[in-house]
């Protein structure tokens, strides 16, 4: 099974695609590989950061649509009531923007690396935005 390294600073973590249950959103996230951004501190859903997408279209809609992941299950917001984004939570999460509660996509979760994500919300919230990459 192919994984995604994802690299925050010098922080690595392994990441296993969530094809099961979101096959389209694996699909079109793949297409984007390698991706480069930056990941900052999320503003409404809790201990958790998010990559702005703005008006990114995924051609996904929901599919396997939380609004409570665990930390290290990332999610792709695919747009709607609030801009596209990646969510990536490090602690207690509920996913939110300032229109209220949203749901996205559970596409990746991370296998390798997890004790780190308490440093990965202490960066992004104390020294600031981040640049992130995915591979596969």
């Amino acid at each position: 099974m192919p994984l995604v390294r994802i690299t925050v600073a010098a922080l690595r973590f392994t990441a296993r695609w969530e094809e099961e249950r979101a096959r389209r959103t694996c699909a079109a996230f793949r297409g984007l590989l390698p991706f480069r951004n930056r990941l900052i501190q999320a503003r409404w859903s809790g201990e958790a950061a998010w990559v702005p997408l703005g008006d990114l279209a995924t051609g996904v809609g929901h599919e396997n649509p939380t609004s409570h992941p665990a930390p290290g299950d990332l999610l792709l917001y695919p747009g709607g009531l609030s801009e596209t984004e990646i969510l990536f939570p490090y602690g207690a999460t509920l996913f939110a923007s300032k229109v209220g509660q949203l749901a996205g996509n559970h596409f990746l979760t991370i296998v390798e690396g997890r004790e780190q994500l308490a440093e990965l919300g202490r960066l992004v919230l104390w020294e600031g935005a981040q640049e992130i990459v995915f591979e596969e």
